[in-house]
């Protein structure tokens, strides 16, 4: 009875004080919507895109039927995924997406630190923005327009590289219907088209960084390449660990869009990836429960692989991102 009579006396200061709290917090968002509405767009994304298809990531597990819906369709457990890792394509369409996907960690990453710490220790201030400027353009081009130019350069009828093949004696290449060829003009055209949007972040690593180190290197007699190699790299160490443990996420992800455009018939056996073959059985021959489960692979071994690479950054140099 006493407890009663004193939650009786409790409850109008306790509302009286969540009534203000909420009067408060409702004022905070009014004083900050232009914050909140700008939030409100990512946000929206967010559900709409991410995790909104996630409700339809249990057709992976049904033999689904377009007719009979997600939830009409028949359980068929993991089925869909033995029929993926079974598949007389699987380990070869493994081997290419982790050949490409490693090549362009490879070679796209060092390339971006290294024009990156060039374009900071440039003096000249035109010089590094038109640097800037040309390195950033091949970002905004489609992977149509880049087929353009790579047919203009290797075509072996008029291609550029093929005249000069010719001019020296020698016998013109079909580079893209070369399997030996394809693979390095993959890797290379992904690196020149996407280096310099990828340098922006360590750039802004760099403009981080303290200029009294430089400052006491250069009374000390440290030249370029010492400044570079005791001051900028270790400087810029946790931003490379974050971008490789990125990359390292999306290792599946072997860049479906230049592949579809690039790939031909001749050179299928060294260009065919997971993500052109989930294309073809997807959406061309209507396997969407394979395709989604592909999907979950994918993902399940992305994260699988960025929580490993992230244990041994924090025992090796103590950086990670989780």
């Amino acid at each position: 009875m006493t407890r009663i009579t004193e939650k009786t006396r409790k409850t109008p200061a306790l509302d009286l004080y969540r009534r203000q709290k909420r009067g408060r917090l409702w004022r905070e968002v009014v004083r900050h919507r232009s914050a909140y509405l700008l939030l409100a767009i990512p946000f929206v994304y967010y559900i709409i895109f991410k995790y909104g298809p996630i409700w339809y990531g249990q057709i992976a597990f049904r033999d689904y039927r377009a007719l009979d819906g997600v939830l009409g369709s028949t359980w068929i457990g993991f089925k869909n995924f033995l029929t993926f890792i079974n598949s007389f394509y699987f380990w070869e369409l493994l081997r290419n997406t982790l050949m490409y996907s490693f090549g362009k960690i490879i070679f796209s990453l060092p390339l971006s630190i290294l024009l990156a710490i060039t374009i900071y220790e440039a003096t000249g201030t035109k010089l590094r923005k038109t640097v800037q400027t040309l390195t950033y353009l091949p970002h905004f081009l489609s992977w149509v327009i880049m087929y353009g130019i790579l047919l203009t350069l290797l075509a072996p009828g008029d291609g550029i590289v093929n005249d000069v093949i010719k001019f020296f004696g020698g016998r013109p290449i079909d580079f893209l219907t070369n399997t030996k060829a394809f693979p390095w003009i993959v890797i290379l055209s992904d690196a020149w088209k996407e280096m310099g949007w990828s340098a922006i972040i360590f750039i802004a690593a760099l403009m981080g960084i303290d200029m009294s180190l430089f400052e006491a290197a250069m009374v000390e007699g440290a030249n370029s390449w010492q400044r570079v190699r005791y001051i900028t790299l270790p400087s810029i160490r946790p931003v490379i660990v974050v971008v490789l443990l990125l990359k390292i996420g999306t290792i599946l992800d072997a860049g479906f869009n230049q592949i579809f455009i690039l790939y031909s018939t001749p050179v299928l056996s060294v260009a065919d990836i997971i993500d052109t073959w989930v294309y073809r059985q997807g959406l061309l021959q209507f396997e969407f429960g394979l395709a989604t489960a592909v999907g979950l692979f994918k993902g399940a071994i992305g994260m699988s692989l960025i929580l490993f690479a992230n244990w041994m950054t924090r025992k090796v140099s103590d950086t990670g991102i989780l």
